[in-house]
């Protein structure tokens, strides 16, 4: 559906993501407004567009295998420390430049999701849930008892750095984290656009008819779990060299559920919820914090009981109000909104 008065003459403007000039002007002034936010924006507005743009990058590759493809996963997080670790040991232990290592670890991690998602292949549903937390802690277990990983000590990799220039603060790390977001955001988007993203959503819908019209259920399975783990990769050898240090605990499980709370609140099935799931949950996160301490403070005889729990309440409170009242998400209210303005001014 496109805006009254605006009619297109050749399948490209049909199939273009952004068909009006509008849209691009709009386009045009966010990403000017984005990548110029280091040089009016805060140290804290900086180090929190990074933290949601790594996120970003490791939620569309569970959107990818779960949103389009239907198969439920509770591994991505198992598949980040994977992508960190990789690229840590890469960069540590081989002395490769963080440009290469980071590819290499979306590769190694991908190929690691293959193994992952094999089960996808005979179960499905609850069962393929399990299966992914059965990942989670057979990779947190490998981590945590092989010398090259550093055990439970962890790895502390270098900052990206392009001949003597440094990525050593968080402004200059920006460069490479919200770039790497886009270009990762605009592979998933023509993904779903393609002719395996429509395999995707048929497997999700009906994976028995989807055998029936021809589509290769072992083929596409693996791809989505590949494809998701590469995503994971990417997300965890930008988290290592973000931070510097690379440990076990800052992959628990809990992360990944929030992950998949993230598709809930954003919608299923739309790359533009991604965005509105994360950086909706990530500000609660935000808003938690700076509520903590006056929440201690008005119930001192709780002390900061309260307050640690908050976070976990929050998030557990939300995701069952968007169960019962939008069930579809952000993403689906963001398109009946612009299908209502599209139609204007004719409001039937």
């Amino acid at each position: 559906m496109q805006p009254c008065g605006t009619f297109y003459e050749t399948y490209g403007q049909d199939t273009a993501v952004i068909r009006t000039r509008l849209q691009w002007i709009i386009l045009c002034i966010s990403l000017a407004a984005l990548l110029t936010t280091p040089l009016y924006g805060g140290y804290y507005i900086v180090s929190l567009i990074n933290k949601i743009a790594i996120t970003i990058v490791a939620v569309l590759g569970l959107q990818l295998v779960m949103g389009y493809c239907g198969q439920i996963s509770f591994g991505q997080v198992a598949f980040m420390a994977v992508g960190a670790y990789t690229s840590a040991i890469l960069t540590l232990n081989l002395g490769w430049p963080f440009w290469i290592a980071m590819p290499a670890a979306g590769l190694t991690a991908g190929v690691i999701g293959i193994i992952g998602g094999a089960p996808s292949l005979r179960i499905k549903g609850f069962y393929l849930a399990l299966a992914t937390i059965a990942v989670h802690f057979i990779i947190t277990w490998l981590v945590m008892h092989l010398q090259i990983t550093g055990t439970t000590n962890g790895l502390h990799p270098p900052y990206p750095c392009i001949g003597d220039f440094v990525f050593d603060t968080d402004e200059k790390l920006f460069y490479i984290i919200v770039p790497v977001m886009l270009l990762m955001t605009y592979f998933a988007k023509n993904i779903t656009r393609s002719r395996v993203g429509r395999a995707f959503v048929a497997i999700r819908d009906n994976d028995l008819a989807a055998k029936v019209m021809g589509v290769d259920l072992f083929y596409y399975k693996l791809l989505a779990f590949f494809i998701a783990c590469f995503y994971a990769g990417i997300a965890g050898s930008l988290s290592a060299h973000y931070y510097t240090a690379v440990n076990v605990e800052q992959f628990p499980l809990t992360e990944a559920v929030y992950f998949v709370g993230m598709l809930i609140v954003g919608g299923l099935g739309s790359i533009t919820g991604v965005f509105f799931g994360v950086i909706f949950i990530r500000l609660l996160d935000e808003m938690v914090i700076f509520a903590a301490r006056p929440l201690a403070d008005l119930f001192p005889l709780l002390g900061l009981a309260p307050a640690a729990a908050l976070s976990v309440s929050a998030f557990g409170l939300i995701i069952m109000l968007f169960l019962i009242f939008m069930p579809r998400g952000l993403a689906h209210r963001w398109e009946t909104f612009k299908a209502s303005y599209r139609l204007y001014p004719f409001a039937y």
